[in-house]
């Protein structure tokens, strides 16, 4: 089962360009960039992050729990 965990857009304007990400978890962020490679980089390390903290806080909980069993 397919399941979205991102939606992004991505607008070039006279400054460079604007992301947009959206997520259920984090709602949504602008990013800002003058060069698109570094616009995705942004989008990319926060993502990451983001991913990587709701993993360690399902790994917290799983931990928890079987503590309590």
């Amino acid at each position: 089962m397919e399941e979205t965990l991102y939606n992004i857009e991505i607008h070039k304007n006279d400054n460079g360009y604007t992301g947009m990400l959206f997520s259920d978890v984090d709602g949504r962020k602008e990013f800002k960039n003058e060069y698109l490679d570094k616009l995705l980089r942004d989008i990319t390390i926060d993502m990451q992050l983001a991913l990587e903290e709701f993993s360690n806080r399902t790994s917290e909980y799983t931990e928890t729990q079987e503590v309590v069993k």
